[in-house]
């Protein structure tokens, strides 16, 4: 396995470089799964409330021989609950469902701008932290202005902000803002979630060329893609083999010229599933 470098988050939480996703993951196959992605050599899980699968992340962690300080455990607040009390409750209820003592890392799903409570939510993971249910807390899906409330209004900023990012959605002016504030990005769905759009780019002849000059698959490629910009990819797989290759992304590295063919993908408006944070709402 290939040596996998950290981010020091603006707290002081380290972080891996790639994450696993465990979106759609369920039942003992889901178990299953995670615990042959934590053989691959995963540390950092990704799951949620709105997932309901943070039990079957739970056991994934119990049944392994890797003990609990070794692993990084993300999940994240629905909008339902982003009223201050709730959101309380609601983080207390993940680390039931999971059996965990802490979460490393809590974030706010979506901000859900038109019921205007993320800032109510962001005070109730900052209390959450202070309670020691989390070490580290963040967002996703959080706009430029929305982080930028966030820190003028509580004086916190998020340690990370998961995004929709994936070559027709390089996200370039999220991540320059996010960066003023020491914020991680983390790439949800990196490779697409299976669009065709996607389908058709891992066949491109580019692509192909690229990965046939490094010796690596066009998922690896896309995927070291996301390394190099700087963000954390968290891809799913539900086979030992493909998180394998997954993981094995930091025994290359892309050329300028390489990352330039990847960024000409982008497109102005490049979100796959029509989910704008400043529009789209989650509960």
């Amino acid at each position: 396995m290939n040596h996998i470098p950290e981010y020091t988050l603006n707290d002081g939480l380290k972080v891996p470089a790639i994450g696993f996703g465990t979106y759609s993951l369920k039942g003992e196959a889901g178990v299953q799964s995670i615990a042959s992605a934590l053989e691959a050599g995963y540390r950092l899980l990704d799951t949620a409330y709105n997932y309901e699968n943070e039990a079957t992340v739970g056991r994934a962690i119990k049944n392994s021989s890797i003990t609990r300080d070794k692993l990084l455990i993300t999940s994240k607040l629905p909008g339902r609950y982003h009223a201050y009390d709730k959101a309380l409750v609601a983080i207390q209820e993940s680390l039931y469902r999971a059996d965990l003592d802490y979460y490393d890392l809590y974030l706010i799903h979506w901000p859900n701008p038109k019921q205007d409570k993320y800032v109510e939510a962001w005070q109730a993971l900052i209390e959450a932290r202070k309670r020691g249910y989390i070490r580290s807390i963040g967002v996703s899906n959080f706009l430029p202005e929305h982080n930028e409330r966030l820190i003028q209004e509580t004086g916190v900023a998020p340690s990370l902000n998961q995004i929709e990012l994936h070559p027709f959605f390089d996200q370039a002016n999220q991540r320059q803002q996010d960066a003023k504030h020491g914020i991680v990005n983390e790439s949800w769905s990196p490779i697409g979630r299976g669009n065709d759009a996607v389908q058709d780019i891992l066949k491109h002849e580019d692509i192909l060329r690229i990965a046939e000059t490094h010796r690596k698959t066009p998922t690896q490629i896309i995927l070291r893609w996301h390394v190099q910009l700087g963000s954390i990819p968290i891809p799913k797989a539900g086979s030992l083999q493909h998180q394998q290759e997954n993981i094995e992304l930091f025994d290359f590295e892309l050329s300028a010229e390489e990352m330039k063919i990847l960024a000409s993908f982008n497109r102005p408006d490049g979100r796959l599933w029509n989910q704008d944070p400043s529009e789209y709402e989650e509960f």
